[in-house]
């Protein structure tokens, strides 16, 4: 029984280990190619809707003291935005809350989920509403990629493109994500090339991502180009300055050959000056860049920043594409305010 008490459920069990599962219920061997499909597949989650199998086979799975659920998480809440995007609100087996994000896009085909690595975080980014929880717990690998199954199952949309952005620093919690991500590609049959990953910057992790020939997208939340502003907006800067970090990424282009992303949240009248906007267009001249300009979404009245002005953020990208020689740079689109569901609003309001 050693290999099934890593797991809390069958989602995360590989092929091999549901085969060992199902014989020790008693089961044929060849039901476990049969579940594995409705798991990943057809992102089932009731054994009674497995209905290629047996009544007596589905009985055994549901009353045998030693059988295990399809998944862990609860859904709790489930809202949709006027623009379509959809938030989840999951619990853990623990008792924990974490929020999950789905977006559609009116210009494309694909649909994307943003999903969570850990419980609350650690990082403590003062404009960020999920820094104020503080950190709590990191999510199992499959508790990571059930989130991807469970927003599956209940919206009825083919996931394409996953993005580590919602709660947690992906990167410490990284065994848990390096697997989810590996998972992801041989389970659910997401691309690496479609996942990105998104962390704050912490410098020997980023290197070890890099040799694990994973093929991923890197986004680096860097949101100020000067060590005295990130000290304040991205705390863990105190720890790797913003050169060291800039030179990590330099070294995960030339072993991976994979262009990086420069994320950049734009809070008036603290890191949205023309100034900041040279000096950052300067930092990433000679890195293999895109730069994502991200208008500031408000996460309680009493919140002390505010958002940029759309003709300031107009007037620094246009800066920041001349000084940086003609680097691509866009400005996010915003999705799902209404459910505070955008970029930096996540908080589990029901902690």
């Amino acid at each position: 029984m050693a290999e099934r008490n890593k797991h809390q459920s069958l989602i995360g069990m590989r092929l091999e280990e549901l085969e060992t599962y199902i014989e020790e219920l008693g089961l044929e061997k060849f039901r476990a190619k049969q579940i594995f499909k409705w798991i990943y597949s057809k992102n089932v989650r009731d054994i009674d809707n497995l209905s290629d199998i047996s009544k007596d086979a589905r009985l055994k799975l549901q009353a045998d003291p030693k059988a295990l659920p399809i998944g862990s998480l609860n859904l709790i809440t489930h809202q949709i935005s006027k623009d379509g995007t959809e938030k989840f609100l999951f619990e853990t087996k623990s008792g924990e809350k974490v929020e999950s994000v789905l977006m559609k896009f009116e210009e494309r085909d694909s649909v994307s989920a943003c999903i969570s690595s850990q419980i609350g975080c650690a990082v403590g980014c003062p404009f960020c509403a999920t820094g104020t929880l503080g950190f709590k717990k990191n999510l199992s690998a499959a508790e990571i990629i059930e989130q991807v199954l469970f927003m599956q199952n209940i919206s009825g949309e083919r996931i394409d493109n996953i993005v580590y952005m919602g709660q947690g620093e992906p990167l410490s919690n990284y065994d848990n994500v390096v697997e989810s991500i590996r998972m992801l590609r041989e389970l659910v049959g997401i691309g690496v090339r479609h996942i990105t990953v998104s962390t704050s910057g912490i410098v020997p992790r980023i290197d070890q991502l890099a040799k694990e020939n994973l093929q991923i997208n890197l986004a680096l939340s860097l949101h100020d180009p000067t060590d005295e502003g990130r000290d304040f907006l991205v705390p863990i800067n105190k720890k790797w300055p913003v050169l060291e970090v800039i030179n990590s990424l330099n070294r995960y282009e030339l072993i991976t050959n994979r262009r990086v992303t420069i994320e950049y949240v734009m809070l008036e009248g603290v890191n949205d000056s023309f100034e900041k906007a040279k000096i950052l267009g300067e930092l990433v001249r000679n890195l293999h860049c895109n730069i994502n300009l991200i208008p500031y979404n408000q996460t309680d009245v009493s919140d002390p920043f505010k958002r940029s002005p759309n003709s300031n953020i107009k007037k620094f990208k246009e800066l920041l594409e001349k000084t940086s020689r003609n680097k691509t740079v866009t400005i996010r689109r915003e999705r799902g305010h209404d459910i505070n569901a955008a970029c930096g609003q996540l908080a589990n309001k029901h902690q």
